[in-house]
């Protein structure tokens, strides 16, 4: 006979990032991390700010995995949280039921929380909005879930495909969440710098009248682009 699971499997231990490092990631804009990172680390479209006014998110991931209409693990994150977490739930992406309301995170807010990210579903928005916590999910139905396991809490989790350690940094704004692994927070933080840089030149560019970039030109200049011979009686291009 094979055994049940635990109902909840905590990992209370993990590394966590120093609050100095933290904070160097804080308003940093999502697509400026996403650039320092090779082009990869957002969640999933699906995943988005329930309230676009509240979406600046910044701190470190207290991983959970709820499964399907479970929220037990959720509790299990409540209880293992530090200040400055923001509690992560996996659901395996399930649609039919809520993975928390406004009374389960008004007791994480209580207990220091500073955001909440699932791709599942929400409820209660009057009450979410009273909390104040930044929220992102991928929907909101009434339809509530049950608490009975089996879940675990501090283990990685995966969000889509992107996989979510406990301790790593989340950032999360308007265009989503970006997930900075705590293995490559420093060197991340590092690059920054020349991504702004970059960022900046170009926009003051485009605000002094930039239509192409140098560098977009030099390539359509090249022999890597064909160009096709105009059909029979099509007016030529302007250029």
């Amino acid at each position: 006979m094979i055994k049940d699971p635990p109902l909840l499997t905590i990992q209370r231990n993990f590394r966590r990032p120093s609050a100095k490092l933290v904070e160097a990631f804080r308003g940093v804009p999502t697509g400026h991390l996403v650039d320092a990172m090779g082009g990869r680390g957002c969640l999933d479209h699906t995943i988005q700010p329930l309230f676009p006014d509240n979406a600046e998110l910044i701190g470190v991931a207290m991983t959970c995995h709820a499964g399907p209409a479970d929220n037990l693990a959720l509790f299990g994150a409540l209880d293992a949280a530090l200040p400055g977490d923001i509690m992560v739930a996996a659901t395996d992406a399930f649609m039919k039921t809520a993975v928390t309301g406004d009374l389960l995170l008004g007791m994480a807010k209580n207990r220091g929380m500073v955001g909440f990210v699932t791709d599942g579903l929400v409820r209660d928005i009057p009450g979410l909005r009273g909390v104040g916590m930044p929220i992102f999910c991928a929907g909101v139905t009434a339809n509530s879930p049950a608490r009975n396991g089996p879940g675990t809490v501090g283990s990685a989790v995966m969000l889509g495909d992107v996989r979510i350690e406990a301790g790593d940094i989340l950032v999360g704004d308007r265009d989503g969440v970006v997930v900075v692994p705590l293995a490559r927070a420093e060197d991340v933080q590092m690059r920054l710098g020349a991504v702004r840089e970059a960022e900046q030149a170009l926009e003051t560019k485009v605000c002094e009248g930039l239509e192409i970039p140098d560098f977009v030109r030099s390539i359509l200049a090249s022999d890597k682009v064909e160009e096709l011979a105009a059909p029979k009686g099509a007016r030529r291009s302007h250029r």
